[in-house]
């Protein structure tokens, strides 16, 4: 048995089918199933049953087209097309007769490069959800849409794992094969859009397009840069400068044309969001279209963004257009810079660090950052976090084929890569401070604006990394980490201690990896 076009028009043909409802309508009815409240300010307040992703309950189809493309390592688990099949069945007929929602939206802003999705979607908050985050098509475009993916969310049906082979009862499945993702067990909306992600990051390399897990903006001289950072690092703050535009802040594609994004929203997390440094993100957890997830609503129903006892992960996700400062069409020319962002609990890397292009490629393979104490249950000093290409959850192929990607479209346009800690100076979490977010952007700014083109450099020794010597707005000794702890040789050794998790981590990527590459690893370790 296959999933097919005939199989899915015959659920929307049984079913009470809304098509592609307005945002109005959409709240209607999303208040009247019990699914949120409206906040101060009109947004769509809404309480998951899960606090984020589960992507150890996602799995891809194993099949011909996949076998030997997809990195069956990591969050890439296998399932058999026979497993598909079977829950997709049961999800049919536990959904004839229901009430679905069906946004039918574009992934990515270049006509040449999107894809043409079908949101199938038991709630009204997840029809809304990716209706903000997705490309909306014309009035014409809606008239002779054709979907090439089909996307099943039914949060309230729930697999039995001994019988349908899942690991839980809440599960994602991604079949390339028949262009479909089914999900259920689970409210939270981010899947909608990670799922799609994970379908573009597996597509486009095919194409000689970069897919990236990363922020974009674009001065006002059209020169763009490129923000990568996992969650915590600035990510989102960072990209979101008023004197340049903003192209996107979450996942993007670099063609032989420029860059592109994926989205036609943005998904920023607000938990203790500042109304000053970040007005434009802060203005969107009070607008009307916008949905708060999981933010905790005061007795007169202003969101309390400091709250974080439903979870640490609120969000915000709304339409582009709620930024005023935004890119036109969300499509630029090619990168001039590309930042890496981490936030180093350690206190070890510099502020600021140009990469050589090996460097650039074992630092994006990495993709390191550092979480500290309080974060999560047990730990109690800082943890490395090592997550592939700054996004690993959701790229299928191995982690050395994008890098030589994004090395081959580096070099080709001559982008200058720097690696930027806005974690800890001084000394590691809870002995030194965290980096000053104004100095960060002063070496930022300074990077983008050429200012750093002259400078004289030097060389840390652990790492290998380029340390500029001065940067205009940030005094010296906050340039050279070692310089900025008290005890040098305290430093000297946690920065040994980070090398060799560094290395370890390195090893299961070593095979598939270019051997200049790997021998650009931390020497001291």
């Amino acid at each position: 048995m296959t999933a097919t076009p005939s199989r899915i028009s015959s659920l929307l043909q049984s079913a009470q089918v809304h098509r592609n409802p307005t945002v109005p309508e959409l709240y209607e009815h999303a208040l009247r199933l019990g699914e949120g409240q409206i906040a101060q300010g009109g947004p769509l307040a809404v309480r998951t049953n899960k606090a984020g992703r589960s992507p150890k309950d996602r799995f891809i189809v194993e099949d011909e087209l996949t076998r030997d493309t997809v990195w069956w390592q990591g969050f890439n688990q296998p399932i058999s097309a026979e497993v598909f099949d079977r829950l997709l069945a049961k999800m049919l007929d536990y959904a004839q007769n229901k009430e679905l929602f069906v946004q039918e939206l574009y992934a990515g802003t270049d006509p040449e490069q999107r894809i043409s999705v079908r949101f199938i979607q038991e709630m009204a908050y997840h029809s809304l959800f990716v209706n903000n985050m997705f490309v909306r098509p014309s009035a014409a475009e809606r008239q002779n849409f054709e979907a090439d993916w089909t996307v099943l969310n039914i949060p309230s049906f729930t697999a039995d794992p001994e019988v349908d082979g899942t690991r839980t009862d809440t599960f994602i499945l991604v079949n390339f094969k028949e262009k479909m993702i089914i999900a259920g067990g689970t409210q939270y909306a981010g899947e909608n859009k990670k799922g799609i992600f994970g379908v573009l990051n597996f597509l486009l390399p095919e194409r000689g397009v970069m897919p990236m897990h990363c922020s974009a903006n674009v001065g006002e001289g059209g020169d763009v840069a490129l923000f990568f950072g996992l969650s915590g690092t600035g990510k989102t703050t960072l990209s979101a400068d008023p004197s340049r535009r903003l192209i996107g802040d979450d996942e993007h594609g670099w063609t032989d044309s420029g860059v592109f994004n994926f989205e036609g929203g943005c998904y920023a997390k607000v938990i203790n969001l500042n109304a000053e440094a970040e007005p434009a993100i802060y203005r969107t957890t009070h607008t009307y279209g916008t949905v708060l997830e999981n933010v905790v609503l005061d007795e007169n129903r202003i969101p309390d963004l400091d709250d974080g006892s439903l979870t640490e992960n609120t969000r915000s996700a709304y339409p582009i257009e709620q930024i005023d400062n935004i890119q036109p069409g969300s499509i630029a020319g090619h990168p001039k810079n590309v930042v890496f962002l981490t936030a180093d609990a350690f206190g070890v890397l510099p502020p600021i660090s140009k990469l050589t292009p090996e460097q650039m490629e074992y630092q994006f393979i990495s993709g390191f950052t550092a979480k500290i104490p309080g974060t999560e249950q047990g730990v109690t000093e800082p943890q490395p976090t090592f997550s592939t290409c700054f996004g690993a959850p959701f790229m299928p192929r191995h982690p050395g084929e994008y890098a030589e990607l994004l090395a081959r479209k580096v070099k080709e346009h001559g982008s200058a890569v720097w690696l930027v800690n806005t974690g800890w100076t001084g000394g590691q979490y809870g002995t030194g401070k965290r980096m000053s977010i104004r100095h960060t952007r002063a070496m930022i700014n300074a990077a983008l604006d050429g200012q750093l083109d002259d400078v004289e450099f030097e060389t840390e020794p652990f790492f290998g990394l380029s340390i500029p010597k001065e940067v205009p707005g940030v005094p010296a000794e906050v340039l050279n980490p070692r310089e900025a702890w008290a005890d040098k040789a305290a430093y000297d050794e946690t920065a040994k201690k980070l090398a060799g998790m560094f290395r370890e981590n390195f090893k299961r990527f070593e095979e598939g990896v270019r051997p200049e590459v790997t021998a650009s690893m931390p020497e001291h370790a």
